[in-house]
C-alpha cells in the first residue's frame, strides 16, 4: 500500500472535467484507489464519490493506492493532479 500526499494545482480545483478524466485514469489501474480529505476518504474509481470532494486548488489530498500495479498507478496519478491544467485532444 503507498500513501502519498498530493498538493492539487489544478487552478478551478476538481471540477467535472477533470474530476471525470482522474477516474478515467484510476479505472485503468487494477490496484483499489482512494482520495483522502479531510474526513472524506473517496473511492477514486467513483465520479459521484469525486464529485462530492469538492476540493480546491492549494488543498492537499493523501492518495491511497493498494495493489499489484500500486507504483504505476500512483506515479501517473500524482503527476495528473500536479498539474496546472488538463489539455484536451481535439479531433
Amino acid at each position: 500500500m503507498i500513501n502519498t500526499a498530493v498538493t492539487l494545482k489544478f487552478k478551478n480545483g476538481l471540477e467535472a472535467r477533470p474530476t471525470a478524466l482522474f477516474v478515467q485514469l484510476a479505472s485503468k489501474y487494477e490496484s483499489q484507489i482512494f482520495i483522502k480529505l479531510m474526513d472524506k476518504k473517496i473511492n477514486a474509481k467513483s465520479i459521484m464519490g469525486m464529485m462530492s470532494l469538492g476540493s480546491i486548488k492549494g488543498e492537499q489530498l493523501e492518495l491511497i493506492v493498494d495493489g499489484e500495479d500500486e507504483e504505476d498507478a500512483t506515479v501517473a496519478l500524482c503527476e495528473f493532479l500536479a498539474k496546472e491544467e488538463v489539455v484536451l485532444a481535439r479531433n
